[in-house]
């Protein structure tokens, strides 16, 4: 596996000067001093009105998949050179109640959580709160999962942040398998285990492969939360808050969306078109299903996952990842940003993704564009939420393109994502 071993990268040049530091003292300093300016300036460069020459058929995409029934609604948006340059929502944030969907719509990110968390972390790392090589049972003694040998390897952080730990998703396996015999959360559903109940029952999991050795998608962000709550000494939701979504002016992102605060109503795919889901709901995906809970984003007892629990705007999500294409915004450094988007896997197979994508610290990034079948630059880098969300950044055209739905999985993978990013790179 390729690792970045620059000592400028990641706070990695840092001694391990809070060693021995006790958490709580280290909580004082986790707090910017001030928001970055680059924050409070994206509403006042946000400029709707301004002639983009693609909205025709990105709207058109848009508008096109509700009329068709593929989702039944949509809020997205297109920044460009740091600015906002279109806008449009199409269909219903509630198909019932007659709701439209509304631009400012606050939707399920589910996996959009993961590059806000690896954020958190690489923030933490760049302080010198931990080292990216640290192992994760620095932080969590008791998370030692081991091999089918019976072995223990080390599992570092930057496992986690890469997808290599040899962790996995109760949904990617059968239903007779590990997790499942477990009772591991994949932390959409309503399981009422905590996150270290959930962590606990991780690590009695074998582990599919030696960390490092290969590349499959799993909980370890969910791992990485609660590395990154003993760090912190603080609950997962509330660091997050801290070093990254209030710096940034993310005023409608949460693990938990407030009392009153709208949320668009999840559908899933069906031969007509997409239903309501019930609560639970499982939808069959990959070799078992993923099972949902709605209800858990307003439940302030459901741990925070996260690997899949955050809600928020389309708006909100521009800041995060223009904020990661211009340098950090002060929550990272430019070369911890670098190193975010970059693939840092070598040449292990993405099986997520398909050929031509690598995976860096936290997101997936295109390596060969033909290869992959994007109209996408290479080095562009994105991720989805199987609640019907995508996003991807293309940092060649300065570009960053925000789509959320309320249907899974049509919103997140299929025609409509590729008629998507087809209109965007439109002549």
């Amino acid at each position: 596996m390729t690792r970045t071993s620059s000592p400028s990268v990641c706070g990695l040049s840092r001694r391990d000067l809070l060693r021995g530091m006790s958490a709580g003292a280290l909580g004082l300093a986790l707090v910017p001093a001030a928001f970055p300016v680059w924050a409070r300036d994206l509403a006042s460069t946000t400029s709707p009105a301004a002639a983009w020459q693609n909205s025709a058929p990105f709207n058109a995409a848009l508008d096109n998949a509700v009329a068709k029934g593929q989702i039944v609604g949509v809020t997205a948006i297109v920044a460009q050179d740091g600015k906002i340059v279109h806008r449009h929502a199409a269909g219903f944030a509630d198909r019932a109640a007659g709701r439209a969907m509304q631009q400012d719509e606050a939707c399920r990110l589910a996996s959009m959580t993961k590059p806000i968390v690896s954020l958190t972390a690489l923030a933490l790392a760049d302080k010198g709160h931990l080292r990216l090589d640290d192992p994760v049972h620095r932080w969590l003694p008791d998370f030692r999962p081991k091999l089918a040998d019976g072995s223990t390897p080390d599992i570092t952080i930057r496992h986690l942040l890469t997808h290599t730990a040899g962790l996995n998703y109760g949904f990617l396996e059968k239903p007779d398998g590990p997790y499942h015999r477990l009772g591991v959360s994949d932390g959409l559903d309503s399981s009422g285990l905590t996150l270290d109940e959930n962590i606990a029952r991780i690590a009695a999991a074998p582990l599919l492969f030696k960390p490092g050795s290969a590349w499959h998608y799993s909980l370890a962000t969910d791992v990485l939360g609660a590395v990154i709550e003993r760090v912190a000494d603080k609950p997962l939701s509330q660091i997050v808050r801290d070093l990254v979504t209030a710096p940034l002016g993310m005023e409608s992102t949460y693990f938990v969306a407030p009392a009153g605060q709208h949320l668009a109503t999840p559908y899933h795919d069906a031969a007509s078109q997409p239903e309501p889901m019930s609560d639970p709901f499982a939808l069959p995906f990959a070799q078992s299903a993923v099972v949902y809970s709605p209800a858990r984003a307003f439940d302030p007892h459901a741990f925070p996952s996260g690997g899949a629990g955050m809600v928020g705007t389309a708006e909100d999500y521009v800041r995060f990842a223009e904020a990661i294409r211009m340098g950090g915004a002060g929550i990272i450094t430019p070369q911890t940003a670098q190193a975010m988007t970059t693939n840092a896997v070598g040449h292990l197979a993405i099986t997520a993704a398909g050929p031509g994508y690598g995976w860096g610290l936290g997101v997936c990034m295109v390596k060969d564009p033909v290869m992959a079948g994007v109209p996408m630059s290479r080095g562009s880098w994105m991720w989805s939420g199987i609640y019907g969300t995508h996003f991807w950044v293309d940092p060649a055209h300065q570009l960053t393109v925000v789509v959320l739905t309320n249907t899974a999985v049509a919103g997140m993978s299929g025609p409509f994502p590729q008629s998507v990013r087809g209109a965007v790179y439109a002549g």
